[in-house]
């Protein structure tokens, strides 16, 4: 083979796959756990293991994420160090303390992640069974798109409601429950997001904060056991869905 058919043969193979993204992902874990009846609920026993740990281990196995930093609240930062220690998890390179604010956090997040991040991950602390395969999966969707989030369709028939009454069944088709982790374009998420802030934006994800500013975000297939633990009911969920898995009765 000639130099020039070498030369040529290489840029067409690098045009085909390009050149992988280095990826820091971002933990939210600065909840003020209002809902879960007392206690944080990042730290409460899922069979023996509190959830952020879990959480914290799937990221560190995913093979698409290079570094991890979490946003926790002041007091708890020094557990969390512990946390990262205590189970070796190597990619977890800073804990910063989180704002008043989910956005705040992870904001807060994202400035600690290494320059050259070119895709940023942004994550629940207290989704602890989201798989590193459904990890991998959102971040080559978004290396490829810009932006993408795992999501599952409603299994219940949605209703549009008003002072305790029905106004129309939303036709469900079309509905996704978007999850976690949401990944995107570093420059893409860092202006959606301080744009949300200068304004004042009404967000309830990340993705809606690039959808201000007319991108569009990829949807992946998600998990029904990634869960978010948020009540004392969710994380008996958890701990059926967690027990299952460890026995193989689930994939």
């Amino acid at each position: 083979m000639g130099l020039f058919s070498f030369l040529f043969r290489r840029a067409v193979q690098k045009a085909i796959v390009p050149e992988r993204k280095r990826c820091g992902a971002v933990v939210a874990a600065a909840g003020r756990s209002e809902r879960m009846g007392g206690g944080d609920k990042l730290f409460a026993p899922l069979l023996g293991v509190p959830v952020l740990e879990y959480t914290l281990r799937a990221l560190e196995a995913c093979p698409d994420v290079d570094e991890i930093v979490v946003a926790a609240a002041e007091e708890n930062i020094l557990a969390v160090g512990d946390i990262a220690r205590n189970a070796g998890l190597a990619k977890v390179t800073k804990i910063v303390r989180g704002g008043e604010t989910r956005l705040d956090s992870v904001l807060a997040g994202m400035a600690e992640l290494t320059p050259g991040c070119g895709l940023i991950a942004i994550h629940d602390g207290a989704r602890p069974l989201a798989s590193p395969e459904l990890m991998s999966g959102v971040i080559q969707t978004a290396a490829v798109h810009g932006a993408a989030a795992p999501a599952v369709a409603p299994k219940d028939t949605v209703k549009e409601a008003q002072d305790g009454t029905v106004r129309r069944t939303v036709p469900r088709d079309d509905l996704r429950l978007v999850q976690t982790p949401q990944v995107f374009d570093a420059a893409l998420i860092k202006a959606a997001l301080h744009k949300a802030r200068q304004q004042r934006l009404r967000i309830t994800d990340d993705c809606s904060a690039v959808e201000s500013l007319g991108m569009t975000v990829r949807l992946t297939q998600g998990s029904y056991e990634n869960v978010k633990v948020t009540t004392p009911e969710d994380l008996l969920v958890a701990e059926a869905l967690m027990r299952s898995r460890m026995t193989g009765r689930l994939p």
